[in-house]
């Protein structure tokens, strides 16, 4: 019987899990609809009154997605006013959605890498993951690594679709 060689292993292909990259920390959301009459119309002194009254400390040490889900026209100032409030509290306050927060997240970690280790090797951008890593992070991993690697696939190594490859 004939030696079974991995060859992945043996290979020069390098990995880049996003997962690797993804903050520890709750994430929540909050939504504005609740401190507007009837969720839809923005009252000055009753939205400062919520917000005076709203309990802050709930969100110390998380992210937090500010949004409104309501179709409600919101000045851009109170949403503004809300993240004033939770910056003493949230590590990271993101307008919109939990996709939004996580793609701010990766905006603000991937350009802080160093991409020099990719030079010249093929590298496969890990496609599966057990966190929600939004696909604006894929994106932006392989605008970041493009100018480095040789090739560049995306999900396993047994299974990868080729993306990229310099000529």
């Amino acid at each position: 019987m004939e030696e079974i060689i991995n060859k992945v292993a043996n290979s020069t292909l390098e990995v880049f899990d996003l997962e690797d990259y993804y903050p520890k920390g709750e994430r929540v959301e909050l939504d504005i609809s609740q401190w507007l009459l009837e969720g839809f119309l923005l009252r000055e002194k009753d939205f400062r009154e919520h917000l005076k009254q709203h309990d802050w400390s709930q969100y110390a040490d998380k992210y937090v997605a500010v949004f409104c889900s309501t179709d409600a026209i919101i000045p851009g100032w109170a949403f503004i006013l809300v993240t004033i409030y939770l910056t003493p509290f949230a590590k990271k306050v993101a307008n919109g959605r939990l996709e939004d927060l996580e793609n701010s997240l990766y905006e603000e970690i991937l350009p802080t890498l160093d991409y020099t280790q990719y030079e010249g090797k093929p590298v496969i951008i890990k496609g599966c993951s057990r966190k929600p890593v939004p696909t604006g992070a894929y994106l932006l991993a392989a605008q970041k690594l493009h100018p480095f690697a040789r090739s560049i696939m995306y999900g396993e190594a047994c299974s990868a679709v080729p993306l990229y490859k310099k000529k």
